[in-house]
């Protein structure tokens, strides 16, 4: 029986708390019949790094603005520390990670707008060693820095890094984020959004910054892939275990 390939994307802040990436490594230990590649961001760390180096930071419609003097920050941030950081929880969980850019994960990054300066738009590079990784017995933990195919690096969302492997991949896609679910107006939570929920809900103004970003990208992923995308808290590692085992944990984007 093949195995179903699972696309989990981490935010940052997983990092921030102890033992958090620990939990959930130990979650994908449990599954004999899935396997899985993991898509990370790190937006708390470049915060902080950028800081520390007396970088000001700008954000336009969720998105960091990321120039040309800051990247070698935003890079050491992402693919460099948060990336190892994840290795070595997985590692400490038993299994056998490698640490990739989106480049080595059959994606490749162009600029997205001139205003965000080196803020990449994925586009499938058909050029992946992630099943090959995955043959091995190994879990890919991909950070969000890609290149193009002249070698510029670029800072990329990373819930848009994700679906575009997932998409690659053709597998379920989880988004793993600070909130249990996406919340209406009144901060309760919604199980289930498709198409016309969303425009609503972002129109009202319900839906704003990073979570539009976030559920937008879940939309335009759940199209390509023709099933539904899930957003899910890390917080607790047995919604994960939930989603896995085929439950409605969270809530679930449909096209």
């Amino acid at each position: 029986m093949s195995k179903k390939t699972w696309v989990i994307k981490l935010g940052g802040a997983v990092l921030n708390s102890e033992n958090a990436a620990n939990a959930l490594f130990n979650v994908l230990n449990e599954q004999q019949n899935a396997q899985f590649v993991i898509v990370h961001g790190g937006g708390a760390l470049v915060d902080t790094w950028l800081k520390e180096a007396g970088f000001a930071t700008a954000k336009h419609q969720g998105l960091r603005i990321s120039p040309a003097e800051q990247m070698p920050y935003i890079v050491g941030a992402l693919a460099g520390c948060a990336n190892k950081q994840l290795l070595s929880q997985a590692i400490s969980a038993g299994h056998k990670p490698v640490g990739l850019s989106l480049y080595e994960a059959g994606v490749s990054a162009t600029q997205k707008l001139k205003a965000l300066c080196l803020v990449g738009e994925c586009s499938s590079n058909q050029d992946s060693i992630v099943n090959e990784l995955l043959a091995l017995g190994r879990l890919p933990i991909v950070s969000s820095i890609g290149f193009d195919e002249q070698g510029t690096w670029y800072n990329v969302n990373a819930d848009e890094a994700a679906a575009a492997i997932a998409n690659n991949l053709n597998a379920e896609l989880i988004f793993m984020t600070d909130v249990a679910a996406v919340l209406d107006a009144n901060k309760q939570p919604l199980h289930q959004l498709n198409t016309q929920h969303i425009d609503n809900l972002i129109n009202e103004g319900v839906i704003v910054g990073g979570m539009e970003v976030k559920v937008k990208t879940s939309l335009h992923a759940a199209q390509h892939l023709r099933r539904g995308v899930y957003i899910s808290s890390w917080q607790k590692p047995e919604n994960l275990t939930a989603l896995l085992a085929g439950e409605h944990v969270g809530t679930k984007i449909t096209p």
